[in-house]
């Protein structure tokens, strides 16, 4: 049974969660269709792909995921279907899916443009339903992936979707802020191996326009005592820099975007 994942910042009050499941639904009967999230801050490419990456990873392989935060909606921007070692990936050109994709291990980009895979109707407001979901649809149907459109190497890659190391330094940015107040880097647990880091080691952490500061990189939040700032690989694989029991965004009152450096300390 083909399994479709959906993403967005439709909310839902309004119809349009239920437009594209009924489009997947025609088209796909037999598929499964389980939603992420519809709750992504509006507009906000960068959380969608987030919270996109943090789930993508558990679901079986071949799962089919569709992702709509899509400012850019009607205009030139294209749509893709990303083929990667473990899944497919469907939504705008906007590097809403890369975060997501490049963990996988992207194999194939495509470009959709074949109208025989859209709804007949495509609005200029509404790709989410004239044309990512009949694409997840056709493709839980095993309509190949050469069949959507061309193969493209030009697609958007986001400056968040990877850190950069240079003389020696991790330089990334944060990512996500959690409900706890947690900063969520971009930097990644193998990032980490570049510069030598590991567990106990003293990480010299500088956020944008703060003080660089001496940060251990502990296992857990409890390895320290309550209202200390720690480091850790958070649950999705991401660095984040923590207070445990406390807020770390508003203690560095730092924000989504902000700069981060990071070198080792032994």
């Amino acid at each position: 049974m083909p399994l479709i994942t959906l993403l967005s910042d439709f909310g839902l009050t309004d119809p349009y969660v239920a437009e594209m499941k009924a489009v997947i639904s025609s088209i796909s009967p037999e598929a499964r269709i389980i939603d992420i999230s519809h709750s992504i801050e509006k507009f906000n490419i960068r959380m969608g792909a987030y919270v996109l990456a943090s789930a993508a990873r558990y679901f079986p392989k071949c799962t089919i995921h569709v992702a709509v935060v899509d400012p850019s909606v009607g205009t030139k921007r294209r749509a893709l279907l990303i083929e990667t070692k473990h899944a497919f990936y469907i939504g705008p050109d906007n590097g809403l899916l890369m975060l997501a994709a490049q963990i996988d291990g992207v194999q194939h980009v495509y470009s959709i443009t074949n109208p025989k895979l859209m709804l007949q109707q495509v609005s200029l407001t509404f790709h989410g339903r004239d044309v990512f979901a009949p694409a997840a649809a056709h493709l839980a149907n095993g309509t190949p992936p050469t069949n959507f459109g061309d193969e493209i190497s030009d697609y958007a890659v986001p400056r968040f979707s990877k850190p950069v190391l240079k003389t020696g330094e991790l330089r990334g940015e944060i990512l996500h802020i959690d409900d706890f107040g947690n900063i969520v880097t971009n930097i990644m647990s193998k990032d980490l191996e570049r510069i030598g880091a590991r567990p106990r080691h003293l990480l010299s952490i500088k956020m944008k326009n703060k003080p660089r500061k001496k940060i251990r990189l502990c296992s857990a939040y409890g390895d320290v005592a309550s209202e200390t700032v720690l480091a850790l690989i958070g649950s999705h694989n991401f660095l984040e820099i923590a207070v445990n029991q406390g807020n770390a965004a508003e203690k560095f009152k730092t924000k989504v975007g902000d700069a981060v450096a990071v070198l080792t300390r032994r």
